[in-house]
């Protein structure tokens, strides 16, 4: 399972000291079939924990993700700053997800070599 962060995403995440270990965690949790919400769309949302902390009172992450597939961290946010997304969003993080999640190989390696996504390091192959 390849992951990645877009651009907004790694700079959220490394304001808020996400590590890419959390952010594989939040993955595995998802390929066991433990997703906190199906937003429809190829749309999940997974909770990710503060340093330190639990999940319950972390982090809520929007991400495109297709089983065994692909996963691409598109947004997140601090519960206790924004309850959910708005339904306008919803629909924008839908189109984006149906988009990184149809494109192909030669697609990807070119935005990751034009700094628009990261890849998720996998702690593993290091």
């Amino acid at each position: 399972m390849r992951a990645f962060k877009t651009k907004w995403f790694a700079r959220f995440a490394r304001q808020e000291r996400i590590t890419d270990s959390s952010l594989r965690e939040a993955i595995a949790r998802a390929e066991r079939g433990l997703i906190d919400a199906d937003l429809g769309g190829g749309l999940i949302k997974q909770r990710v924990a503060r340093q330190g902390q639990g999940r319950s009172g972390g982090y809520r992450v929007i991400v495109a993700y297709r089983i065994k597939g692909r996963a691409v961290f598109l947004f997140g946010f601090a519960k206790n700053e924004k309850e959910n997304i708005s339904q306008d969003e919803l629909e924008f993080f839908r189109e984006l997800a149906e988009n990184w999640l149809a494109a192909g190989p030669g697609l990807i390696r070119v935005e990751v070599e034009a700094g628009n996504l990261q890849e998720v390091e996998d702690d593993e192959e290091n």
